[in-house]
């Protein structure tokens, strides 16, 4: 419950903020449509693959309205906990950390979803006719995977927060990590494009399960068997979060204390 409340007060902060947020949502379905006619520019139909030029262009609009579910705080705010020394109270606090700053990331998430995704996909969707699923159950897996998405980030970020307390800023972590999820996550090309060892390097990390795989079971191109790979990479994040912190416990050093 204490969970429920926390996402709930998050969400709800979001609320305060929602004209600074329309502005937002607006640029992000200009940059879609600057990145669909880049495809549409260079791309050949025949040499899109399986994907096509209309594939190509769905591929494009739906990474572009589910990429706002990762990018959850940096490093969950975890660098500013440790400046001011914060940190060591809410280690105190009877919730356990991680369990606090996720919940709370999952209010803003929920915003996300909310106010972001779901308009911006409903644009592309009248203006520029991308696909959508022919079996009712393909939604169920893409919202699994889109939940193993946000759950993965949020993940990620709770593990570069916590290199805070090694190096008391923790941001330059979080760029290249956006930079590799660019890279590696099909954002802008799809993986198995990508060079052999880029491709191996996305296939065997959690990068390819946070905007490849949802595209791709959304695109119907995907059997729902391969959510074992974010399943499996959310159980181990999950492990090694809940582990930092307990090395967190012991390494804590309040700056100036």
């Amino acid at each position: 419950m204490v969970s429920i409340t926390v996402a709930r007060k998050s969400y709800a902060r979001n609320l305060l903020y929602r004209k600074a947020h329309v502005m937002r949502t607006l640029a992000s379905i200009v940059f879609g449509f600057i990145y669909v006619s880049v495809w549409t520019g260079v791309g050949k139909p025949e040499a899109l693959g399986e994907y096509g030029m209309q594939g190509m262009i769905s591929y494009i609009a739906f990474n572009q309205a589910c990429i706002w579910l990762m990018f959850p705080t940096n490093g969950l705010g975890m660098d500013e906990l440790v400046r001011t020394g914060q940190i060591s109270l809410e280690l105190l606090k009877p919730m356990h950390l991680y369990r606090y700053l996720t919940s709370r990331e999952w209010g803003q998430m929920a915003y996300q979803f909310v106010y972001t995704s779901i308009p911006i996909y409903l644009v592309y969707l009248v203006l520029l006719h991308i696909r959508t699923p022919e079996r009712p159950a393909t939604w169920l897996y893409t919202m699994l995977a889109l939940a193993c998405t946000a759950y993965l980030s949020v993940a990620i970020a709770y593990l570069i927060g916590v290199t805070a307390l090694w190096t008391t800023e923790s941001r330059f972590l979080g760029y290249v990590h956006h930079s590799l999820n660019i890279l590696l996550g099909g954002f802008l090309i799809p993986v198995e494009w990508l060079p052999g060892w880029l491709r191996v390097m996305a296939v065997y990390t959690p990068y390819s399960c946070l905007q490849y795989l949802p595209t791709r079971l959304y695109l119907e191109m995907d059997s729902p068997l391969v959510l074992w790979r974010p399943l499996f990479w959310c159980a181990l994040l999950t492990g090694a979060c809940f582990a930092f912190t307990h090395v967190m416990r012991r390494k804590l050093e309040v700056q100036g204390g």
